[in-house]
């Protein structure tokens, strides 16, 4: 299915192993619900604090949510590394490294009859300097024990994204994993 859509950002159609299937307009395939590929980016401090953006009031979707620090598409030629790196550069002002640390799919309605449908890939770093939001992206920005968001979660989901709140256990145990081990 290709949708070449000259003025509208286009992402990568995949089926469930991740291999490509064609291009659509993000739009779209929002509206049909059509399974693309997709990322999330999740810094974390020095004090181990992740750094949580909200939404700029005007996005499409999920407008004035809580979210991880970065999300988004990487475009039909660009490698997941890359675009998270270019996305937050682009949304936070941020140019860190960041490593894959796993990917799942989710399924999820949003606000104004749109569908996520995403393959996400999950990306983590490490930050410590300046944040320079872009106020068309993100409308606030803080970090945040992981103890107070498992907290905030359960109080006030209504407050952050879907995909956050479907993955974060997946973030949490991911972390659990890489954590130093002592004797």
């Amino acid at each position: 299915m290709q949708d070449h859509a000259m003025d509208e950002e286009q992402v990568l159609l995949v089926n469930e192993r991740d291999e490509p299937m064609g291009t659509m307009g993000k739009l779209r395939a929002h509206q049909e619900g059509a399974l693309h590929r997709a990322f999330s980016v999740f810094l974390f401090d020095d004090q181990g604090r992740l750094l949580l953006q909200r939404r700029a009031a005007g996005k499409y979707h999920s407008p004035g949510l809580w979210t991880n620090t970065c999300c988004s598409h990487p475009r039909p030629d660009e490698a997941v590394a890359d675009a998270a790196r270019r996305r937050l550069m682009e949304e936070m002002g941020i140019d860190t490294p960041v490593e894959h640390r796993f990917s799942f799919q989710y399924r999820a309605d949003l606000d104004s009859g749109l569908i996520e449908h995403e393959l996400d890939h999950v990306l983590f770093g490490r930050w410590n300097g300046d944040v320079r939001p872009n106020p068309e992206e993100v409308d606030d920005w803080t970090y945040i024990h992981l103890d107070d968001l498992d907290a905030e979660l359960t109080r006030h989901p209504e407050r952050y994204t879907a995909w956050l709140r479907i993955c974060w256990e997946q973030v949490r145990d991911a972390l659990r994993e890489s954590a130093p081990t002592t004797n």
